[in-house]
């Protein structure tokens, strides 16, 4: 892909895992919260989470340097993804450690995009 705005730092993220147990609205948001504090972003708005019936649970947080977005399933199989999009740089290695311990993942994968 060409980068369109080489002077325009970004850094994008995905991690995805099996977390040992279903995820909470509570958990996601606080989560994020503490993502923040893990990857030294600013908050500029308090992360917030929902439920879709048909899809499972949502959360978003909005950074000054952008922010991230959750996903979690409880069926077909009990599921997280989440994306990291800043103009900040961060440690791909802390994101991916966080993650996994918070919550109790069996298995991690990650991708830089």
């Amino acid at each position: 892909m060409k980068d369109l705005a080489p002077d325009i730092y970004r850094q994008r993220l995905v991690v995805e895992g099996y977390p040992k147990n279903p995820i909470t609205a509570e958990q996601i948001k606080d989560y994020l919260s503490k993502l923040s504090g893990e990857l030294k972003m600013v908050t500029l708005l308090e992360p917030i989470a929902h439920l879709s019936p048909k899809f499972g649970w949502a959360g978003w947080i909005h950074w000054e340097t952008s922010g991230a977005h959750f996903y979690a399933w409880d069926r077909p199989r009990v599921f997280f993804s989440v994306d990291i999009y800043t103009c900040l740089k961060f440690s791909n290695e802390d994101a991916v450690r966080f993650t996994k311990e918070y919550f109790d993942a069996t298995e991690v994968v990650w991708k830089e995009v």
